[in-house]
């Protein structure tokens, strides 16, 4: 414990979360909201710190969880009167940046990749491949839309009519966080939410950052030299190195690769 004694200043706290990987809803090694709100909580409410920094690596993933994330960062930096900075590490794209975009001010390595403010739906068409080893897939359902995507089936243009509205419906949630938390720092001259992404001084131009600038250094220029920092970050419990959890880690870790790929990273 941490003796207080009257009269004496203690030196500014700045309390230092760590959000990296992919944002999910499964797995203790994806970022969702379950597992990082009591990481949130401690970091806004113990100690009275000056400020709470948000280290972000993280190339996107749920919309929802994105979502859930960055408004628990706001709702806990202005419960607390505690601002919120973002410093940006390799990436943060889609719902990294989403997350970054709860912040205050977003600061960024000068290689950093940001950006790419826009929803994305992937999958697989099997049903060529059934076809030809002479396996008839069998769908019976209560609803026209109930097997809608179906990757077994061929693609209907209905379906994907419907699936661009929902992917519509949330790029605009997406573009309106962005609007709503970066207000007149975005340059209304180009089009940002094409889910294109920039490198960190061009970042700066758009007007998605604040600038170029480290956790450390930063916050001891705005908070002082004898600034001290307090860390928080995920932690995997030892039963999750086994079984089945660490097949299913191993796989998420293969897919968050992959997500990083798309970046170059």
């Amino acid at each position: 414990m941490k003796l207080r004694l009257p009269f004496i200043q203690n030196p500014p706290l700045v309390s230092v979360v760590r959000l990296t990987g992919m944002i999910g809803t499964g797995g203790r090694s994806t970022l969702n909201d379950q597992s990082v709100a009591p990481l949130l909580e401690k970091a806004f409410r113990r100690g009275k710190p000056a400020a709470v920094a948000l280290e972000i690596n993280s190339p996107g993933g749920s919309p929802v969880q994105s979502s859930l994330i960055a408004a628990r960062i706001r709702r806990l930096s202005e419960e607390t009167k505690v601002p919120a900075f973002a410093f940006v590490e390799d990436v943060a794209a889609s719902g990294g940046y989403w997350l970054a975009s709860a912040a205050d001010e977003i600061w960024a390595d000068a290689n950093s990749i940001l950006g790419s403010i826009g929803v994305i739906s992937s999958g697989f068409g099997a049903h060529i491949l059934l076809a030809r080893q002479g396996v008839e897939r069998r769908v019976h359902t209560a609803g026209e839309s109930k097997s809608m995507l179906d990757p077994f089936r061929p693609e209907n243009p209905e379906d994907v009519a419907r699936l661009k509205v929902i992917l519509g419906d949330l790029h605009e949630n997406f573009i309106a966080q962005i609007k709503a938390r970066r207000g007149d720092r975005l340059d209304t001259k180009t089009n940002l939410f094409t889910g294109e992404i920039w490198a960190a001084r061009r970042a700066t131009d758009l007007g998605l950052i604040d600038g170029i600038a480290h956790l450390k250094p930063k916050m001891q220029d705005r908070f002082g030299e004898k600034a001290h920092f307090r860390r928080y970050s995920l932690r995997r419990p030892i039963w999750s190195r086994f079984g089945a959890q660490m097949a299913q880690d191993a796989l998420l870790g293969v897919e968050e690769r992959a997500a990083f790929a798309r970046f170059g990273l």
